[in-house]
């Protein structure tokens, strides 16, 4: 995959340099110490991954992702772990906190070639819906998937995870297509990237939801929404 690092610390640059080098599906064609001289590079070059740090002057990692119409794969690293939650509201693949140990970023390099790979395969979509249970097309077969056993569907970029039990499905469909093909009655859309099975919810906090040993962030943007339909109607008042 071609990756670049971009990041205004040239220390920081350089240990990430060293750390691609150690793997050998990455090969990296730029470094840049801001987000703009990035953004031109991408205009005209293709790029697959692309290391960000998210602290730095002027465009800041977040907002550049968020000025990006059609982003790379995105690993971000930052040395201030708070923000993770509004990070992976904007679809990145992993989030190393730095110092970035060897294990770690090998760990976060693997998903993205996941991602990456299964955008070169041919697309794999919804097929049919009954009452209880979905079909996905995937890799030259059908696979019934029943509602009662999804967790929550995670949205990376034009693809969606689906965590069902044990298994882990991926398929070619943005978040939003497959949300308007669940039932309603089941299943709630909390923030850009994440769908739950409400029938999982063990409990609400702040700005998360606890489904059995899964943390999922509750989005500024749906978190009205999703209390006022899931959560107020199921609430017992004092009277």
């Amino acid at each position: 995959m071609n990756c670049i690092i971009v990041d205004d610390e040239p220390l920081a640059r350089e240990g990430m340099e060293l750390n691609i080098q150690e793997v050998k599906s990455l090969k990296l064609v730029g470094q840049f110490g801001n987000a703009i001289s990035a953004n031109d590079f991408l205009a005209t070059n293709e790029v697959d991954l692309m290391f960000l740090d998210i602290q730095m002057p002027g465009l800041n990692g977040l907002d550049f992702i968020r000025s990006l119409p059609n982003p790379p794969l995105i690993i971000l690293s930052t040395a201030y772990p708070e923000y993770a939650l509004e990070s992976f509201e904007l679809d990145v693949v992993d989030y190393l906190v730095k110092p970035i140990r060897l294990q770690r970023f090998v760990k976060a390099v693997n998903k993205a070639r996941e991602i990456y790979k299964l955008h070169q395969k041919e697309d794999h979509t919804v097929e049919q819906i009954a009452d209880e249970f979905i079909y996905i097309k995937s890799d030259r077969k059908y696979v019934r998937i029943f509602f009662k056993d999804i967790i929550y569907i995670k949205g990376l970029k034009d693809y969606v995870m689906i965590h069902a039990g044990k298994e882990k499905i991926m398929t070619a469909m943005n978040i939003r297509t497959i949300f308007s093909q669940l039932p309603p009655s089941i299943f709630a859309r909390v923030s850009k990237s994440y769908l739950i099975n409400i029938n999982y919810i063990d409990n609400i906090q702040t700005d998360l939801i606890k489904l059995g040993e899964f943390e999922i962030p509750l989005g500024k943007t749906y978190k009205e929404d999703f209390i006022n339909n899931y959560i107020k109607k199921n609430l017992i008042q004092r009277k």
